[in-house]
């Protein structure tokens, strides 16, 4: 799948993040840690924030100036109704370039949507869009080599890639960062966690 045919599939189920039954609390105990690692609050980025604004919520409440990105035009309408003081940026992560440096990235759940081609260079870009010390966090497949798959687990057409965390853990070494924590965070689906650091 394109990037923009995954957004028109997400452009269907935006709703979804904003019922009762979603579990907000999902990447919270991650992100906690991963925001331990730096005492800077400045700018801060949530890629493919989706219309939830639960990451939003908890980066403002650390004192963050934060922003969100997405490629869907409906998690964004949503996004922007619950929170209309915030930038919100309408892209593709693969053609966009970050406007300033940020203090804090996430990227939970978003990046698998790229076409596995694209992977490195956009894990480069969010490793190198940080400041000095600033903290990556993010998911992916915990696979040992690449994957790609598309299905509708989600009830739309879907697709997910991953680069295998050898080749992730390579990549942000080449970006700058350390890694800091690696966290098979849904065992046993293989749902990793990384965070990162730009040194």
């Amino acid at each position: 799948m394109r990037p923009d045919q995954v957004a028109e599939s997400y452009d269907r189920i935006a709703g979804q993040w904003q019922g009762a039954s979603f579990d907000r609390s999902n990447g919270m105990a991650q992100h906690r840690r991963a925001l331990a690692f730096t005492p800077r609050r400045g700018a801060a980025l949530d890629v493919g924030c989706g219309s939830s604004g639960r990451i939003l919520d908890l980066l403002l409440a650390q004192g963050f100036t934060a922003e969100g990105l997405d490629l869907s035009v409906e998690m964004l309408r949503l996004a922007r109704e619950s929170h209309p003081q915030l930038t919100f940026h309408h892209a593709d992560i693969c053609e966009w370039t970050a406007p300033r440096p940020y203090d804090f990235i996430s990227a939970w759940d978003s990046v698998w949507h790229v076409p596995l081609p694209m992977q490195p260079s956009v894990l480069l870009k969010l490793c190198r869009a940080l400041t000095p010390g600033g903290v990556l966090i993010f998911t992916a497949g915990g696979v040992e080599l690449p994957e790609e798959k598309l299905d509708a687990h989600m009830g739309v057409p879907m697709y997910h890639a991953t680069l295998g965390v050898p080749r992730i853990c390579s990549l942000l070494a080449e970006g700058g960062c350390m890694l800091r924590h690696f966290e098979h965070d849904q065992h046993p689906q293989a749902h990793v966690c990384f965070i990162a650091q730009r040194t």
